[in-house]
């Protein structure tokens, strides 16, 4: 991410202009040619004839295609080699007949009609940077130890907070409400953190320690699907995932980034916020429209993905296939491959688990109650309902 990341005079020239003009940012394409030639050296090392070998084509296949985009940076190619990573708004779900943006569409107007429901919900509590950098260093020192990740305050941060393995920052003038804080917590930290220490820890599988596009669909679905089954997630999260894949549409359609921050504008009413998201949409695309970059297509796929996997898993009596998505950055049509490496001894057990699966008693019930609703058939229970309320006022309580 590097390569595509913007220097924060960017965002600070764009607002000194009235934010009235494209910015402009320029980027240093890498060069591709050893990573081309180190692939190109381990695939003459494959025969495509198990699972194992299936998965490290899979992996050599993501290399490749995430240099060459690198190499392309600004330019429409770069756009050709997101899709091919990341996908696209317009493109069938693995599995499943429906587009992320048919699935945007419908959390979005899942959402506008509970939100027509009056219901007594208070405003959010809101939190200094300082405190909620105290609450989550004492919880990272609880799950790692002495592998607990830095928490650091800084003044410059393109985000409320950014995570590596090491390093969890936070910008010191942001304000968090409880679910931020709690999500920052499942997301960043019992998530992408564990996995980088996981797979570090894998001295037989180093690939297992370093995420690549190829991974970034079961992390980032993994890590969401953490804010949900925490109890972290909320319908404004959902919106705004929601509102990732919208933008990126657009700006296939066309739309520059001007036109794509103006969305943003009217759908959060913050500048600041409306011009990083836009630049989620823009990094190492072209400016002007037409080939952006579609990573954030990934969070409400990869959350489908991942929800439909682990459900699967247990429904096929395959509980133990739960850990092994921890034990490094992977795919979670990796795992055939893993558990044939984890009888050979060269994959070793996930040491850091999320707490949800540490102790699963509420994943398993509730995986047992989705199994059952999900075999009921709605539509007549809907028709009962209609017909039982319909002469019934709405009331306010």
């Amino acid at each position: 991410m590097r390569t595509i990341n913007w220097p924060s005079e960017v965002k600070d020239v764009f607002f000194a202009k009235g934010a009235q003009e494209l910015p402009q940012v320029s980027y240093t394409p890498i060069d591709p040619a050893p990573v081309l030639e180190a692939v190109r050296e381990a695939r003459r090392l494959i025969v495509p004839s198990s699972s194992i070998d299936l998965w490290l084509e899979r992996q050599a296949d993501g290399l490749e295609r995430a240099a060459r985009m690198l190499a392309n940076v600004g330019t429409p190619a770069f756009f050709e080699y997101s899709r091919q990573l990341y996908g696209e708004p317009t493109t069938p779900l693995r599995y499943f007949p429906h587009t992320p943006l048919e699935l945007s569409q419908s959390i979005c107007d899942t959402i506008d009609q509970l939100i027509r429901i009056e219901m007594d919900i208070a405003p959010p509590e809101y939190h200094t940077a300082e405190k909620v950098a105290g609450d989550i260093e004492r919880a990272v020192q609880k799950h790692f130890g002495e592998s607990a990740p830095k928490i650091e305050l800084v003044d410059k941060l393109s985000a409320n907070a950014l995570a590596t393995a090491s390093t969890i920052r936070i910008r010191r003038n942001a304000r968090f409400t409880d679910r931020d804080a709690s999500q920052l917590l499942n997301h960043e930290a019992y998530i992408h953190v564990a996995t980088s220490l996981n797979g570090r820890a894998q001295t037989d599988l180093p690939i297992l320690a370093a995420g690549h596009p190829g991974t970034t669909r079961t992390q980032e679905g993994l890590a969401v699907f953490a804010e949900l089954i925490s109890g972290s997630m909320e319908l404004d999260r959902m919106r705004r995932l929601a509102d990732r894949v919208f933008a990126i549409q657009m700006a296939v359609d066309g739309a520059d980034f001007l036109e794509v921050y103006r969305y943003f504008l009217e759908r959060v009413g913050d500048r600041d916020q409306a011009f990083e998201n836009a630049r989620r949409v823009f990094r190492g695309g072209v400016i002007t429209g037409g080939a952006p970059f579609t990573k954030d297509v990934v969070y409400l796929f990869g959350l489908l993905g991942v929800g439909n996997a682990i459900r699967t898993f247990f429904a096929s009596g395959r509980s133990d296939c739960l850990k092994l998505l921890f034990c490094g950055k992977l795919d979670f049509l990796d795992i055939p491959a893993l558990c044939e490496l984890y009888e050979m001894g060269l994959c070793k057990a996930p040491r850091y688990l999320p707490p949800w699966v540490s102790d699963p008693r509420y994943l398993l019930a509730l995986l047992t109650y989705s199994t059952f609703m999900n075999k009921m058939d709605m539509e007549p229970l809907l028709i009962v309902a209609q017909k039982l309320l319909e002469a019934a006022p709405v009331v306010k309580l």
